[in-house]
């Protein structure tokens, strides 16, 4: 065995050998000092040797931090276990150099900086994850998140992670669905994935339609109408009857319609050194009945009767209520929605009025909250030949010169500018429909004088004869006064709709409204409608910020009126109303709407605990429910996207609160430790914990009883001591035995 002192001896040599650097490179003076130590080497390691000048010293002492750090007698400090970054990244020592234990020269400070070699893989918070996502989602729209995080140096890259996808379960045809960002994490579907996910067939329900077995009988009967077996006897009804229960009540952990097989790489991914981990994603597809049927060919004047359907929608929630706008929000409009979702042209369309109508389908539930996102449908007035060519005049007078060349001849027409009337010259194609018209706007611009003089020369198409010229009867000056009129700031768009996430950051600029007066006048901004407060708008520049943070939990649509006028003539204004939407981000977690039961020790049935998100899709439901540690007396099983149950699994054999921690996650991942108490109590026959009256029940211990019973001795004791001196007393006072007693008394 070797010992220490040989040891000592050797440790330069071993420390050459295993370290397989030059030892002379590690020496230095007897000075402070900072060195950097990879984590992880092998041991014994020669970190230093301090070259001492003062004679005599003959060894060396070492305080601080780091117990596994040594130095030796001549001056090597050494390291006898490895350093771990993640435990510590910097130790802090002091070395004095002794001459017969007598201190001679020092402290010096050593400061030993740990450097992080990728010694730890990335690890997922969760080893399975779950996720639905809908038919026809958008590709490139997270769905879920994965997440994992690396204990290396999150300066270097031997944190930095790259997410990538492995494999899909099942992959037919070698097409991916889905796809994952590589530095984010999130799941989203590919082009091919949003074209050809589909959802387990189902039938479909009605808004407020009874969805029990009772009814999914009526329905089957609808595809099979003799029926002369019992359902629970009919094989066709029965499997219908498994396919539909199935449909409901899939659990992506145990049968999923893909499974992802998801890694995470530290060092970015881009190196043959990098170290990884996986993870599991099992995704059910849900179906997805809420499909814009549009755009929507209508033709005018069509005949028949009013209302007629044009299309149907339907929501994935079937008790969805539904409602219908115009999303140019004019006067006119013609459509309805029914309770069913059937679209309704109410009235015979013009396309010569309007050619084309943009409706909005909303699919909210009983409190407001949309449960789709909405709908925009094109609906095309298409044109039928239903107007006849009309001359613009009755009779037309036109004068041609003698001898006009043929194609050459001048007309003469008035056209009716924006602001003024000219004259221009229009040359025919020939004299025999192939006459084209033009319609030629020369307004007058405004000058400084508002007054222009116009010469006006009369002259013959053809030049006059030899000896004429033209006098001043051929020519007239016409004085033309230009009448200003005050209008009215007009803004640049008729439609304002603005839509920005709810976590923008307070003082960004939402967006601008831009107006300006045909005048040149100067012009100001004033606000209208933002009953929250989260907005401000400058009166100058019409940009719109945010003052305070948006909730879309709290507001998720509403419309400001902006108004822009003069600003020495306020009455001359215009306004807009401006329709703002919030956008969701996933600024809530889970939580439990109840933190505490009870359970009867005589009837232990199991708890069912349910969670509410303020968010909406995907950053809410489903939830993943998960103890923080397993427990050998509980299980936990989710039931359907918000709730789960808790099941005591051995009888318990006293009274007790136990305090459960909850993990409980969005479809995106995020999510908080939570606390849910369950009371283990005794039961009255009603299922209630019996209370004792006066509060809790006393049972008094043994030290209580022993308590109680010296305490009545003593009273005894006294009371006999006392009895004694008194009849003493008493037969010196000479009193009677009834006396006596009384004087006791």
């Amino acid at each position: 065995v070797m010992t220490p002192m040989v040891h000592l001896l050797l440790l330069p040599f071993l420390c050459s050998i295993v370290g397989g650097t030059n030892l002379e490179e590690k020496k230095g003076p007897f000075v402070n000092t900072e060195l950097d130590v990879p984590e992880g080497t092998p041991v014994p390691y020669a970190v230093y040797q301090f070259q001492v000048t003062h004679a005599g010293v003959n060894g060396f002492r070492l305080s601080g931090e780091g117990k596994d750090i040594k130095v030796s007698k001549d001056g090597w400090l050494y390291l006898e276990k490895p350093l771990d970054w993640s435990q510590d990244d910097q130790y802090i020592l002091s070395v004095e150099a002794l001459a017969d234990n007598v201190v001679v020269d020092g402290p010096v400070i050593v400061t030993i900086n740990v450097l992080d070699v990728n010694n730890n893989a990335p690890q997922f918070n969760q080893s399975r994850y779950t996720a639905t996502v809908r038919e026809k989602t958008s590709s490139g729209v997270a769905f879920t998140r994965v997440f994992a995080s690396d204990r290396d140096d999150p300066e270097t890259a031997n944190a930095l992670l790259s997410y990538s996808l492995v494999s899909q379960i099942p992959n037919n045809h070698n097409i991916l669905m889905f796809q994952i960002h590589p530095d984010t994490g999130e799941i989203s579907t590919t082009r091919e994935g949003e074209r050809m996910l589909k959802a387990r067939a189902g039938i479909q329900y009605s808004r407020g339609e009874d969805r029990s077995i009772d009814a999914l009988k009526t329905k089957f009967e609808e595809f099979c109408p003799v029926q002369k077996i019992p359902y629970e006897e009919n094989p066709f009804f029965t499997c219908v009857e498994r396919a539909e229960l199935r449909r409901r009540n899939v659990d992506p952990l145990e049968d999923p319609d893909y499974t992802l097989i998801v890694r995470a790489q530290d060092m970015g991914g881009a190196s043959e050194m990098s170290l990884s981990g996986n993870t599991r994603v099992h995704i059910v597809v849900q179906q997805n009945l809420w499909v814009n049927p549009g755009p929507i060919p209508i033709k005018e004047n069509l005949k028949g009767e009013y209302p007629q359907v044009i299309a149907k929608v339907q929501s994935n929630d079937p008790d969805a209520i539904y409602s219908l706008v115009q999303k140019e929000r004019e006067l006119k409009f013609p459509f309805q929605i029914t309770e069913d979702g059937e679209i309704l042209v109410t009235e015979e369309l013009d396309r010569e009025d309007k050619e084309m109508y943009i409706l909005v389908v909303f699919a909210k539930d009983g409190r407001g909250n949309e449960v789709d996102p909405p709908l925009e449908i094109y609906v095309r007035v298409e044109d039928v030949n239903d107007n006849e060519p009309v001359c613009e005049h009755e009779e037309s007078v036109f004068e041609i010169q003698e001898d006009e060349p043929v194609d050459e001849t001048a007309l003469f027409v008035q056209h009716k500018g924006t602001k003024a009337a000219c004259f221009t010259s229009i040359k025919t194609v020939d004299f025999k429909e192939q006459v084209t018209p033009y319609q030629i706007l020369t307004p007058l611009p405004l000058p400084s004088s508002h007054t222009y003089d116009l010469q006006i020369d009369a002259r013959n198409p053809e030049p006059l004869m030899k000896g004429l010229e033209y006098g001043g009867e051929s020519t007239a000056v016409l004085s033309v006064c230009v009448t200003d009129v005050d209008e009215a700031p007009e803004f640049s768009l008729d439609i304002l709709d603005v839509t920005v996430a709810e976590d923008i950051t307070k003082g960004s600029v939402v967006f601008k409204v831009e107006a300006k007066d045909p005048e040149g006048k100067e012009i100001s901004f004033k606000m209208d409608g933002d009953s929250q407060g989260w907005l401000e708008l400058d009166a100058a520049t019409g940009e719109i910020r945010t003052k305070e943070n948006l909730d879309r939990e709290k507001l998720e649509t509403f419309e400001l009126t902006v108004i822009a006028f003069e600003t020495d003539n306020p009455e001359k204004s215009s306004e807009r109303v401006v329709h703002v939407r919030l956008l969701d981000v996933n600024d809530n977690v889970p939580k439990l709407i109840e933190t505490q039961t009870f359970i009867c020790m005589q009837d232990i049935k199991p708890i069912v605990i349910k969670a509410q998100d303020g968010d909406s899709v995907p950053f809410s439901q489903p939830f993943t429910f998960a103890f923080v540690k397993k427990s050998p007396n509980w299980e936990l099983r989710a039931i359907d996207g918000t709730t789960a149950e808790v099941r005591l699994k051995k009888k318990p054999i006293k009274e007790a609160t136990i305090p459960l921690y909850i993990d409980i996650l969005d479809s995106a991942g995020l999510g908080v430790t939570q606390l849910f108490e369950v009371k283990v109590c005794n039961c009255t026959e009603l299922g209630h914990c019996y209370i004792p009256p006066q509060g809790q029940g006393f049972k008094p211990g043994l030290g209580t009883i022993i308590g109680i019973l010296a305490g009545v001795l003593g009273v005894f004791i006294v009371a006999v001591v006392a009895i004694k001196r008194s009849s003493k007393k008493s037969k010196k006072k000479g009193l009677n035995e009834e006396e006596e007693r009384n004087a006791i008394m």
